[in-house]
């Protein structure tokens, strides 16, 4: 039987190439991101450049025990860990998690970037299912175990 989607994780990470944080919860907010991350913060490694990265990130976890990293899910450096969602669906859409509506951008596959900070080839074993990259509707509260709500909005 297949699992409900919902948030396996949250991770925030404070400055650029820092180390993600586990959290139980993050207050998401429009135009920013979740607070408490480096992009938020302005310090990410693309926050030069807007259209490099994206309010929001989320990684399947599913994803990342097929790979065969050698990594923890806050290794990967996506905000949002999900179980029983497929992400790739998810582009265009608009989506919840717990009080945070947000809208599904496009996938944000890894770069050469998390080979130099994990010492391995994710770059080639996340390729095509290195997660999406969302925009944040709505303020609010997301917390591990949200359901991930696909299709609600306008």
């Amino acid at each position: 039987m297949a699992q409900d989607p919902v948030v396996a994780g949250i991770y925030l990470t404070p400055c650029a190439a820092g180390v993600p944080v586990s959290v139980s919860a993050a207050l998401a907010v429009p135009g920013r991101g979740l607070e408490g991350d480096r992009y938020f913060a302005g310090c990410g490694t693309w926050s030069y450049e807007r259209r490099l990265w994206s309010e929001l990130t989320l990684v399947e976890s599913e994803a990342l025990e097929a790979a065969g990293l050698h990594i923890s899910p806050g290794e990967a450096r996506r905000n949002v860990v999900t179980a029983g969602v497929s992400l790739g669906a998810l582009i265009g859409r608009r989506f919840r998690i717990g009080e945070v509506e947000a809208l599904g951008e496009r996938s944000c596959d890894p770069c050469k970037h998390l080979d130099r900070l994990t010492g391995q080839a994710a770059k080639a074993a996340l390729a095509g299912r290195g997660g999406l990259r969302a925009q944040i509707l709505s303020r609010g509260m997301m917390v591990v175990g949200d359901p991930v709500v696909v299709g609600c909005g306008s």
